[in-house]
């Protein structure tokens, strides 16, 4: 299947053409995030939560242009992620029950 989106104006809340993602663990599973379209993926291997996050991202694009509503491109991440992003990003304590495997930025047309 061809991917179209790659050359629409996609941009997160700040403007840019990437999306922010945390992996973490919470009560034994494995949950990966993606912040500006609060998509979240669950399984037993961050890896492949990871992996389907992107997967799941990259659907969400295709069906929002496929139906025409760009709005739902433009969340506000839930507060809860958002919280543990700021922590992340000035290398603070996660407080717990999280257990990060890794968070990033990612460009959209990457995926």
């Amino acid at each position: 299947m061809e991917i179209l989106w790659y050359s629409a104006p996609i941009m997160n809340n700040q403007g840019q053409k990437s999306v922010r993602y945390i992996v973490f663990k919470e009560e034994g599973s494995w949950h990966a995030v993606a912040l500006e379209f609060n998509i979240v993926e669950s399984g037993d291997d961050p890896r492949e939560v990871l992996i389907m996050l992107f997967e799941a991202i990259k659907g969400y694009i295709d069906s929002a242009i496929k139906n025409n509503i760009p709005e739902v491109l433009h969340q506000k991440p839930a507060e809860e992620y958002e919280n543990l992003w700021k922590k992340l990003s000035k290398h603070e304590p996660v407080p717990s029950p999280f257990s990060v495997f890794t968070h990033g930025e990612t460009n959209l047309a990457n995926l």
